[in-house]
């Protein structure tokens, strides 16, 4: 953080008058924050929200707007799918990488279909509908999609279901959810201060109490009674904190609303709160997952390194930490062509040529590269079969002349965010690692005994995740352990 801008706590000796109280105080007004404060105020507390943005929503809002559930939700029943809490555990622990928080995937899988009812409770709507080829987010307002389940390893390890709950919208569903859970946040007592910002942790005898923040010119104290949550977001838009932490990611686009500043994580750091899984990260690599399951995506060598029907964010992961995002799409006409005009989002090929050699010629690949991996590929595609990395038969197909490739690197952009693009770098990130805390959102000292008085959720906190990310679980994570802090701050614990 700037040297201009104290993070060290405050002691509240030091605060000779509070401009507000109140029982639970949370810091940030994106999804965690608005079911911190729900399930807060229906706990029997007074409630405060600071935010710094003129009002709720954060990066939350702009999100695609999935939520991953599953265990068999009233949505996957209509669409005729069974599911069960223990395949959802295993598929996420499998899929959110080595050190996924096993206690916390146990209890939100387990939980996950009474957390679909306290969304559609709050008028959060989804479709009993499915859109089922891959895909960041489909054209339609289907409320349910494939994460990945279905696709190798992830079938061999448990039982695919469709988790995927996209709330009904037209375009990005992130906006739909906050509005709810926004209007269901207006309908409580809980106040919503806006354009403050929280600038330290107030500390009384080695607990938190409070905050010191800032509104527009003036500074302003808060005292929290029973508990301070923070829900802050991540770090993706700090620089130095990434180059710290994950410094794979910087010089990527960056997918938030401007302000993942990191500055709750270090104000909780600042009064002894450890981290966890600060270098993870959802890799949203710049292609279009139609164009590439239907072709292969290569390294800079003309190999390919993983299947291309798996979840598009493990693709990116794969292809940043393995490959420095130096990675094509590689298809035929017909892959091309069968890609519907409004799921392309005006991503054209950049080279094209009748053969692979001239096509290895124009990348700049060895001689001989791309035509030894087609070759191959195509060899056993005939019979519907892929040994070397077991991509579902349904997109095995021989690809044929003409050839295009794809140069990730360009970038692209979702009709929602118009013609901006990535900006820079071939793929748009966000940080998953932040603040350890147990399933009841207490943050842990170095020591793991949690801070007296202080909470956290969202992307503030290491959450579900380790190296790993599947979308849904950042929305999901974030009301799910969001409402939990509320309830355990609400008890004053």
């Amino acid at each position: 953080m700037s040297p201009r801008v104290p993070i060290t706590p405050i002691d509240a000796a030091e605060i000779t008058t509070y401009d507000h109280e109140t029982d639970v105080l949370i810091i940030g007004y994106g999804c965690a924050g608005a079911a911190s404060a729900l399930d807060a105020v229906e706990a029997g507390s007074d409630v405060i929200l600071l935010e710094r943005q003129s009002g709720g929503g954060g990066s939350s809002a702009l999100s695609g707007g999935e939520v991953y559930l599953g265990g068999g939700t009233p949505i996957q029943e209509a669409c005729g799918f069974d599911d069960t809490a223990e395949a959802m555990e295993k598929f996420l622990l499998a899929a959110l990488g080595p050190g996924a928080d096993e206690e916390k995937v146990g209890l939100y899988s387990r939980d996950s279909r009474a957390h679909y009812q306290w969304l559609v409770d709050h008028d959060v709507p989804f479709k009993p509908s499915l859109w089922d080829s891959p895909t960041w987010v489909p054209p339609t307002d289907d409320g349910l999609m494939w994460m990945g389940e279905n696709s190798y390893p992830f079938n061999e390890i448990a039982e695919p279901a469709p988790r995927g709950h996209r709330v009904t919208s037209d375009g990005f569903g992130g906006k739909v959810l906050m509005a709810a859970l926004s209007e269901a946040v207006d309908k409580t007592s809980a106040a919503v201060h806006t354009d403050t910002t929280a600038l330290r942790l107030i500390v009384e005898d080695g607990r938190v109490v409070g905050v010191v923040a800032r509104h527009f010119n003036d500074t302003v104290a808060y005292r929290a009674r029973r508990g301070v949550i923070i829900t802050t977001g991540g770090f993706a838009d700090n620089k130095d904190m990434l180059a710290q932490h994950a410094p794979r990611l910087v010089g990527l686009g960056v997918n938030s609303d401007g302000g993942d500043d990191g500055r709750g994580i270090v104000m909780a750091q600042a009064v002894g709160a450890a981290v966890k899984n600060m270098a993870g990260a959802q890799v949203g690599i710049s292609l279009v997952p139609g164009m590439m399951v239907r072709g292969m995506i290569v390294d800079s060598v003309g190999q390919r390194f993983i299947n291309e029907d798996v979840y598009p964010g493990l693709v990116g992961v794969a292809a940043l930490n393995k490959h420095n995002l130096k990675v094509w799409v590689i298809l035929d006409e017909q892959a091309y062509e069968e890609v519907p005009e409004d799921e392309r989002w005006g991503v054209q090929p950049h080279f094209v040529a009748e053969t692979l050699a001239e096509l290895e010629l124009e990348i700049g690949m060895p001689e001989g590269a791309l035509q030894t991996t087609v070759g191959e590929y195509n060899r056993f595609a005939a019979e519907g079969q892929d040994p070397y990395f077991h991509k579902s038969s349904r997109w095995l197909r021989p690809l044929q002349s003409p050839f295009a490739a794809i140069d990730v690197r360009r970038g692209m952009a979702p009709p929602e965010y118009g013609d901006g693009g990535t900006g820079g770098g071939g793929a748009e990130v966000f940080s998953t690692g932040g603040l350890w805390t147990t399933v009841d959102g207490h943050v842990l000292d170095l020591d793991g005994g949690p801070i007296p008085g202080l909470f956290a959720a969202g992307r503030a906190t290491s959450g579900l995740h380790s190296q790993g990310y599947i979308s849904g679980t950042s929305l999901g994570d974030g009301t799910f352990f969001g409402r939990r802090a509320g309830v355990a701050a609400s008890a004053g614990q």
